[in-house]
């Protein structure tokens, strides 16, 4: 799969987009009742929030009368590999061997995580020789 050229969605990009990723369809006061839940926020700070995504390419509409129904133009997974970049280049100086050290020593690995890994690490080297790209750097 390709590495999308995305930054990492803010906190409250998140949660619209977690909504309309669960409805799969989904309007700015379908998106705000579901926030209100949580907190308090304005219809037109959602609806101005929601046109950003749209800028952005998280989100696009269609219109149905005078009413645009907005879906996700990128899959959660996006989102997640943006997350998991920006944390590696972070706090790992943008060594994947640091996180995974890290992990490995402080967290720990049950054997059939240790085992799930190694079946991903194959599978990450086989697309790569296939290909000659690693599997983040594909377009």
């Amino acid at each position: 799969m390709a590495k999308a050229d995305v930054t990492p969605l803010t906190v409250t990009q998140r949660e619209i987009m977690e909504v309309v990723w669960e409805l799969r369809e989904a309007t700015v006061s379908q998106v705000r009742q579901e926030l209100v839940k949580r907190r308090d926020v304005a219809r037109n700070t959602v609806q101005t929030m929601m046109v950003r995504l749209e800028e952005k390419g998280w989100l696009v509409h269609r219109e149905e009368g005078r009413t645009f129904l907005y879906s996700a133009a990128r899959p959660r997974s996006v989102s997640l590999g943006a997350k998991v970049v920006q944390l590696v280049d972070r706090f790992f100086a943008g060594s994947p061997e640091d996180m995974v050290t890290a992990l490995i020593e402080y967290r720990g690995l049950s054997p059939a995580e240790a085992e799930r890994i190694r079946m991903m690490i194959d599978q990450s080297e086989t697309i790569t020789q296939s290909t000659g790209e690693p599997r983040g750097k594909m377009s």
